[in-house]
């Protein structure tokens, strides 16, 4: 297959590349400078433009493009970035999939598109939640519409926490538990959402490679965690104690509205579309995913 990856120079991308490639797949990448070899194809979301030859042909495109929602302080002008980052490439991608009459839009998204489901289970089927994340995450996947309207099978990837090795939130936590200042968060009964590095790139090539997946996907791990069991997980990772306990006001006045909203809250969300379509996890606890995400 020819699958075109927008997005494609972050922790996910890096890996989906190679993994693709590995598997014997084409893969070519839209960048926003000067192409660097006959793989790249340069392109200017917020001008609309796009190589025309970039999608000729192409099997699939997966646009993974979007500002970390926690790289910086929540101000206005950053959680415009935010909307602006993912929801014009959005638009500019589904509507040259229509164009160039792609098979298969992969797009991602946020598991934060549920909002905070306190101890409630929620699947694919769930209705949008309240909040910053999950208005930004309804408005991402309602800009897929030109695609789905052109005939475009379209997925959108509601992706949890990404565990890695290397990159993500755990390259910020690690030290922290190292120096046994690690610890829950709030009150550690909301949840967490997560999934394995592994698991989140072989879910999207099987995403790619198998048609009857359509629609939201939730990409997240089997079997759902909180703060607190997530806390206890890594301190018994890293063979360290984990004792202490950070207030929500306290989170709340050093990092602001993001605390909020995606740390002090979270869904408690199952991968019901992955399961029913013959995923197999290769991480199927936090435990499991940690081990390996931690080098223990």
């Amino acid at each position: 297959m020819r699958v075109v990856i927008a997005g494609s120079s972050g922790l996910i991308g890096t890996a989906l590349v190679a993994s693709l490639r590995g598997k014997g797949h084409e893969v070519a990448r839209l960048v926003r400078r000067a192409p660097a070899g006959p793989d790249e194809f340069e392109w200017n979301p917020p001008q609309g433009s796009l190589n025309d030859r970039a999608l000729r042909g192409a099997d699939a495109v997966v646009n993974l493009c979007g500002v970390g929602i926690g790289d910086k302080r929540w101000s206005g002008a950053y959680k415009q970035k935010v909307r602006d980052s993912r929801i014009t490439p959005t638009e500019v991608l589904a509507e040259n999939c229509a164009k160039f009459q792609v098979p298969t839009l992969v797009n991602a998204s946020g598991i934060n598109f549920y909002g905070d489901t306190g101890d409630r289970v929620v699947d694919e089927t769930a209705p949008v939640g309240e909040g910053f994340l999950a208005e930004v995450c309804r408005d991402w996947e309602n800009a897929t519409s030109a695609a789905t309207a052109g005939g475009v099978r379209t997925i959108m990837l509601r992706s949890g926490v990404v565990l890695s090795q290397r990159g993500g939130m755990l390259d910020k936590l690690r030290p922290l538990y190292l120096l046994a200042l690690g610890g829950r968060l709030g009150s550690g009964r909301q949840y967490f959402p997560w999934i394995s590095l592994e698991d989140e790139i072989a879910a999207t090539i099987h995403g790619i490679e198998n048609e009857s997946v359509s629609g939201p996907v939730n990409m997240v791990g089997p079997a759902p965690v909180t703060n607190a069991q997530f806390n206890s997980a890594m301190a018994r990772a890293l063979h360290r104690p984990a004792p202490w306990a950070v207030p929500g006001f306290a989170l709340k006045a050093v990092i602001g509205e993001f605390a909020q909203e995606a740390i002090l809250t979270g869904p408690r969300a199952v991968p019901k579309v992955l399961e029913d379509t013959g995923f197999v996890f290769a991480h199927n606890t936090i435990g499991e995913a940690l081990r390996v995400a931690v080098g223990s």
